[in-house]
């Protein structure tokens, strides 16, 4: 792997060196227009009713240094985010408005990254993809139309590397706390013969991150071919990425490690990690088991054909593959499982073995290592055509697309094997979904200050799927997603705007596992304005988010650590967010956001020791009233800038019931980014060097948890007592990451 990326570097430097440095013309302004058509269905402008936020490349080059995209979102308005391995590497997650990240729509170039059956992004499969995004949006509430699953907190849609002009190679490594480093080489041939390019990227990052043994090995790559010419534009697109990441997904259980003996105070031993934890069948500790790891791999092909036909009409057609493959690998500790989780994993029968009998003894347990496997596909379509004429802009577009997933379970190591053999399935079942949507949306402008929005989504889902934990489904959906809206134009420096959103989303296959699902139904109402002179920008939004069926997290974790939902009824959000970009002096900005928000389930239902209780109007979990950021700027001279970034998220339960137990704790972060840009030779174009202070002030807190409840009457029969148990996902205290970037 680090052979290939000095062999890219060295081929982009060699690039470099022999093309010519082509003058920025007219053409480059075209090529970029070209290239954001691939993200103009699903993007909008401050013309548009929809509350959004725009992030750059150069803004996020400032901080990546191979943390992944949430982390880097992490300082916009409403937003929240966590890592498992608490360092911003490896398994990290975002949640917008209190909406988690099934909830939160993602497409890359307008195709949906979303996993079309547990509808969550999972950044840990394409490490470092920041080093190849030229910019994203974050539309918060439900937006616009957009492929894939609708959203219900957010939709994020980011746009790649756009076709470079020049020529140029760039190296860039960095090291940082908890043995991280990471190496990326990218290159472009700039334009040949004034027409085709070529660019690519290869990374590599390492850590061993915060929590014991939560260490990442990642891999990417990053492929592109273009054609320009004229009002046309073709792009091949190949990427993915390899990781292989220490499970560090069971988060920090006091409950438990004080069960088995561990110190379980979060403050002196808050970076324990049970993963692979072993026993002798008398409870005693052995050690772990080396191998607990998640290890996956995704591959994604896009090819995209963008043509302006005439000044009035351009369109957009792309074609998309994904091949997904990998396992997590975790060890079954019979003492473990059968006497603290409780679990039956641990019995022979659950593999489908028979007791054998060993010195006259029956075994019904015992220790055994297993991998559990996902192998899909993922393809399909999107398209688009645009018209627009005078004071009319119309945009007709659609998609459809197909996933087929393969899950079963290896075990490939155990205590007893009998007739077991290798790599035996202990489990296999199969599943597909289909889902095809079309959309159409107007931006009419009504006299000199108006301007009336209009989209209208059609989207048909059918999923089957025959797990033994799922049950056999063969669901059919149907979805009608209307959207208006209208905007005033006070002055060209302020603008008023009103909306009004529909959005149908379909459940998962988690919630499948864990019951009958319906599908969830949001009403989403945003009142803005927008403030935009000279160097100073105001976004002030109030929203109402009113759901029926919600699936909201319960607290509770499913065996695999995804988060489960379940259906509460009636819920609402109402909120109010501002944002600010504002310059303090001459060289001195100031960055801050702030949102407010009451987030209730109505007339909530909970059955505690055995008795059902109408709880009222609770707080829904995982959404806190107070979250506030700031980012303040410092250009100390043309080429340094400092910046100071500043988060508070308020205490949230992890709960709908308010219990005391899952409360989790306000907490505030701040970090400190610095850059130096410099030319020391001529034959370089640039060098720069980052340098990023993360949690200068060594603040303790946890950013996600989990919070589970039972009913015991093993002690007490016939008298059923509700007990309640929580775990935490501590985060890095003080650390740092500091890089070099070398173009030529």
């Amino acid at each position: 792997m680090k052979k290939s990326i000095w062999l890219v570097f060295l081929l982009g430097t060699a690039f470099s060196i022999s093309a010519q440095e082509a003058e920025k013309d007219s053409t480059a302004s075209e090529q970029i227009v070209l290239d954001e058509v691939l993200v103009s269905a699903v993007r909008v402008t401050r013309e548009a009713p929809v509350t959004f936020s725009n992030l750059n490349k150069d803004r996020i080059a400032k901080r990546n240094l191979g943390q992944d995209i949430p982390i880097l979102m992490n300082y916009l308005p409403s937003v929240v985010t966590t890592s498992d391995a608490g360092a911003g590497i490896g398994y990290t997650g975002i949640r917008v408005r209190g909406s988690d990240a099934t909830r939160v729509n993602v497409t890359i170039n307008g195709i949906p990254y979303n996993d079309a059956e547990s509808q969550g992004t999972f950044w840990v499969n394409m490490p470092d993809f920041a080093s190849s995004t030229e910019s994203l949006q974050l539309q918060r509430g439900v937006g616009t139309s957009t492929n894939g699953a609708g959203a219900f907190g957010a939709s994020l849609n980011i746009l790649t590397d756009a076709v470079s002009q020049d020529a140029y190679a760039e190296f860039t490594g960095s090291v940082g706390s908890f043995n991280t480093h990471r190496g990326t080489a990218k290159f472009s041939t700039g334009l040949l013969n004034d027409a085709f390019e070529f660019s690519g990227r290869l990374s590599r990052i390492a850590s061993d991150g915060y929590i014991d043994r939560a260490a990442s090995d990642l891999n990417s790559y990053f492929l592109q071919g273009a054609y320009v010419s004229g009002n046309t534009l073709v792009k091949a697109l190949l990427f993915g990425g390899h990781e292989v990441t220490y499970q560090s997904w069971y988060g920090f259980d006091p409950d438990v490690l004080g069960a088995i003996g561990v110190d379980n105070n979060i403050e002196t031993n808050r970076r324990y990690n049970i993963a692979g934890i072993q026993f002798d069948r008398d409870g005693n500790f052995e050690g772990y088991y080396d191998n607990q790891v998640d290890d996956y791999k995704q591959d994604h092909f896009q090819l995209h054909w963008n043509q302006d036909w005439s000044e009035t009409f351009r369109t957009n057609i792309a074609f998309h593959y994904t091949r997904g493959r990998g396992f997590f690998e975790e060890y079954v500790d019979e003492w473990y499982y059968s006497n603290i989780l409780f679990a039956p994993d641990a019995q022979l029968s659950f593999i489908g073995l028979e007791n054998p009998i060993i010195n006259g003894e029956e075994i019904s347990t015992m220790d055994y290592a297993r991998r559990r496997w996902l192998d899909n596909d993922f393809y399909g379509t999107v398209f688009s055509g645009t018209y627009q004429k005078g004071p009319l802009q119309l945009l007709v577009g659609g998609g459809w697309n197909t996933y087929w997933g393969d899950h079963f379970g290896e075990v490939i190591w155990a205590q007893y094997s009998g007739d077991l053999q290798p790599r035996d399935r202990y489990y296999e079942d199969d599943s597909q979904k289909d889902d095809l949507n079309v959309f159409a949306k107007a931006n009419y402008r009504l006299k000199e200050n108006w301007q009336f929005f209009l989209d209208m989504q059609y989207r048909g889902v059918r999923y089957q799927a025959n797990g033994e934990e799922t049950g056999l489904v063969d669901d059919r959906f149907g979805f009608f997603n209307p959207k208006a809206g209208l905007t005033y134009r006070i002055n060209p420096s302020q603008n008023l705007y009103f909306s009004y959103a529909v959005a149908n989303r379909e459940p998962n296959r988690n919630d499948y596992e864990n019951g009958n699902p319906k599908p969830e139904r949001l009403q989403d109402y945003e009142l803005g304005w927008r403030y935009l002179k000279n160097q100073t920008r105001i976004n002030a939004n109030l929203y109402y988010m009113r759901y029926k069926d919600q699936l909201v997290l319960t607290g509770e974790l499913n065996d695999v650590g995804a988060p489960i939902r379940s259906n509460i009824g009636d819920s609402y959000r109402l909120g109010l967010e501002i944002d600010v970009d504002m310059p303090l002096a001459k060289a001195l900005k100031w960055q801050p956001n702030l949102a407010l928000s009451t987030n209730r389930n109505v007339d909530f239902f909970f059955r505690r020791d055995g008795v059902l209780n109408n709880l009222g109007n609770t707080r829904i979990a995982f959404s806190p009233e107070v979250v506030i950021g700031s980012r303040l700027v410092y250009n100390l001279t043309e080429n340094l800038q400092a910046a100071l970034l500043t988060k508070y998220v308020g205490a949230q339960y992890m709960s709908n019931i308010e219990a005391e137990k899952s409360k989790l704790d306000a907490y505030s972060q701040t970090d400190f980014n610095l850059q130096y840009r410099l030319k020391p030779f001529s034959w370089l174009s640039e060098v720069a060097f980052t340098f990023l202070l993360n949690n200068i002030f060594d603040a303790k807190f946890s950013s996600n948890g989990y919070f589970y409840t039972f009913d015991d009457d093993f002690s007490n029969p016939g008298n059923v007592v509700t007990v309640e148990g929580v775990g935490y996902y501590p985060q890095a205290g003080i650390n740092f990451l500091a890089g070099v970037t070398v173009r030529f």
